[in-house]
């Protein structure tokens, strides 16, 4: 019989199966999904965006709301100096009641309207990962409490060297850190909610120690050392704490609370899918009404001196681009992820406008020069950090792309 050779059949070649990119959670990427950024949460109701391109601008991917918030902060700030030229005695009205020195009640009310949404979106259960992350702590610290006030003091000697009373406002507002509107601006660039919390706690702690100290020393004994003209600063340390209790405690507890007790009565998911989307556009309107009523009670002052605003501006304008550009190298190089990478960048930039213009006002008077620089302060602070909430949505699509699985 004839031998039969078996017939070799080429082996067969199957095409890739090809996986729907996992989700853990509405909106959110597994972060090894292959060329594909992930997409950004509308920032203001906490519902995900409409699926986008690999190719489209992370801006593009934010509501309308968001996308405009810029126009919307302008227009509050014109608002609120149209209304203070236009009503005189609106100042008087709006100043009338006070919660701390210098700071009137109707400010507390929208920066708790601002602050609540924000720190009752804070997981605090979480927050034993964040203490644990050393290098953001340590580096928060550093650059707020060693490099910021430092670098403030130097803009404002080599810009404002004829300008004392100028001078000595930029430097309060340099030691006042922030922390109120940074979790606003956190909160917009899709920072680490929970590693803003620690921040701005330890800030707070910071603040209450610090303040009274480093005034001293930048006022006079650094300028002393240097043979620079010293500035005599009297204020309590009773006075920042209960600042510092009013404008974070309050909105801490009440955030606190509504988490606490929505998760336990309902659950997590209603909670934040259900009650968060619903108090979340609360943010917003507590910003912009803050901002108009700031503006409303130092309208007069602002228009009354605008090349003197222009001097105060640039070593403002020098110190926020200074402050975050080095945060959030600092925080790329030692390999932070995005989330806190920002966080660590606007903790670093901004300031506590509230503490630094009830000092300027308590110490110095309310039309002093001192009183002019820290109103001048959230002129040029909320702005730019404003667009550098858009800086940092574009860095987190072009320098940290989501590896290749």
């Amino acid at each position: 019989m004839p031998s039969h050779t078996p017939r070799r059949h080429a082996p067969r070649r199957h095409a890739p199966r090809r996986h729907a990119p996992r989700r853990h959670g509405p909106g959110v990427l597994h972060r090894g999904d292959a060329g594909r950024a992930p997409p950004v949460s509308n920032l203001l109701d906490e519902r995900p965006a409409p699926a986008a391109g690999p190719e489209e601008p992370a801006t593009r991917r934010l509501s309308l709301l968001d996308r405009l918030l810029p126009v919307w902060i302008l227009a509050a700030m014109a608002l609120g100096i149209g209304l203070g030229r236009a009503i005189p005695s609106l100042n008087r009205h709006l100043d009338a009641i006070q919660v701390t020195q210098g700071t009137s009640l109707p400010i507390f009310v929208g920066l708790l309207v601002m602050m609540y949404p924000v720190l009752a979106k804070v997981r605090y259960g979480e927050l034993g990962s964040v203490t644990r992350d050393r290098r953001m702590l340590v580096s928060s610290l550093v650059l707020n409490w060693l490099v910021g006030p430092a670098v403030m003091f130097g803009l404002a000697w080599a810009l404002l060297p004829d300008q004392p009373a100028y001078r000595t406002g930029l430097i309060i507002v340099g030691l006042a850190r922030c922390i109120a509107m940074v979790l606003i601006w956190n909160d917009l660039s899709c920072g680490d909610r929970e590693a803003a919390a620690v921040l701005v706690a330890l800030n707070s702690l910071f603040q209450i120690v610090a303040f009274a100290l480093l005034g001293y020393f930048y006022l006079r004994v650094l300028p002393g050392w240097l043979g620079l003209s010293t500035v005599g600063l009297h204020f309590s340390l009773g006075q920042i704490a209960e600042t510092v209790a009013i404008f974070l405690g309050v909105p801490l507890v009440a955030g606190y609370l509504t988490r606490t007790v929505g998760e336990r009565t309902r659950g997590r998911q209603w909670y934040e899918q259900k009650l968060l989307p619903r108090i979340g556009p609360l943010a917003l309107v507590g910003l912009l009404y803050t901002i108009v009523i700031l503006f409303a009670l130092q309208g007069r002052t602002i228009t009354a001196e605008p090349l003197q605003v222009a001097r105060i501006a640039l070593p403002l304008l020098c110190y926020f681009a200074v402050m975050w550009t080095g945060a959030f190298a600092w925080g790329k190089a030692i390999g932070l992820p995005y989330e806190r990478t920002a966080t660590l960048a606007f903790t670093a930039a901004g300031n506590n406008f509230e503490l630094a213009i009830a000092v300027c006002i308590g110490v110095f008077g309310v039309t002093s020069g001192q009183a002019l620089a820290g109103v001048v302060g959230p002129l040029i602070e909320v702005p730019v950090l404003v667009g550098l909430v858009y800086v940092s949505l574009w860095a987190r699509r072009h320098l940290y792309r989501p590896a290749a699985r």
